[in-house]
Parts: structure tokens; C-alpha cells; sequence
């Protein structure tokens, strides 16, 4: 796990401070900082507004007497998007962004609703699965129930 995470910790940081510094070249140091702080603060404007209007349709859906995984779904992508509004970058302000946007999101949400499918399916519920479905031989580990019995 650590090994499938470490890229995402290393290169996507080194090609945000790449992007940053090359756009730093282009406009100034002081337009760079404005940009990465003007995203911050609209993404956490439009997370906020995004993250009621899926509230009120969770209500809405639970007082119909409906589950409303969709709603729920769409709940974790605007938090997401938050997260990735609030850190520095060009391309996580982009992902951001594209996930807050409803007709986007459906894209995210199908491709999340898919990979839980995909975990529930093969009886895995470990989340690392929902990013990574190529089958991991670290963890090739048999559960033959024997650690659950009670002596």
C-alpha cells in the first residue's frame, strides 16, 4: 500500500511546484500567489454551496423514504473536491474543480459507484481497492477463518 501511495505523494507535489513555478516565470511571483489563493477561496465558496444543495437533496431523498446513495456519493466528491480546492496546485484545483461541477461529478460518480461495484462484487472491503484493481501479491493471504474463532 505504502509503495502505491508514495507516487502519489512524490510526483504529483513535484509536477504542482513545476506548474507553479513555470507559471510564476510567465505572470510573477505575485499573480502566482493571488491565482493559487483566489482558487482556494472560490473552491471553498463553491464546495460549501455544492455541499448544501447535495444536503438538501439527502433530506429530500430520506423523506421520500428513499436511500439516496447517489446523493451520498456526490456528498464524498464535493468533499473530495474541497480537499483538493484548499491544497496548492494547478492540477488538484482543476480535479476540484471538474468535481464540483454536477455534469462532471456524474462522471467521477459513475467511475466510484463502478470500483464499489467492483469490491462488493469480489467480496474486498478494502478501500485501496477502489483506486487500484490490479490484484496485489503482498497481500495474497488466504482468510481460512481461523483467526475469528474463539477459543
Amino acid at each position: 500500500m505504502y509503495f502505491r501511495l508514495l507516487p502519489f505523494f512524490t510526483l504529483i507535489p513535484l509536477i504542482e511546484l513545476y506548474l507553479l513555478i513555470k507559471i510564476g516565470s510567465l505572470v510573477g511571483a505575485g499573480p502566482t500567489v493571488l491565482i493559487v489563493v483566489g482558487t482556494g477561496i472560490v473552491g471553498t465558496y463553491l464546495a460549501r454551496q455544492q455541499g448544501f444543495q447535495v444536503w438538501r437533496g439527502i433530506n429530500q431523498s430520506l423523506s421520500q423514504g428513499e436511500f439516496p446513495a447517489e446523493k451520498l456519493v456526490d456528498g464524498l466528491l464535493v468533499l473530495a473536491a474541497g480537499l483538493l480546492l484548499i491544497t496548492p496546485g494547478v492540477l488538484t484545483d482543476l480535479v476540484g474543480f471538474l468535481m464540483l461541477i454536477p455534469v462532471t461529478r456524474g462522471i467521477f460518480r459513475r467511475w466510484l459507484s463502478a470500483r464499489f461495484s467492483g469490491m462488493i462484487q469480489r467480496g474486498n472491503s478494502d478501500m485501496s481497492g477502489i483506486f487500484w484493481s490490479r490484484y496485489d501479491a503482498e497481500r495474497d493471504v488466504t482468510d481460512s477463518g481461523d483467526d475469528h474463532k474463539i477459543d
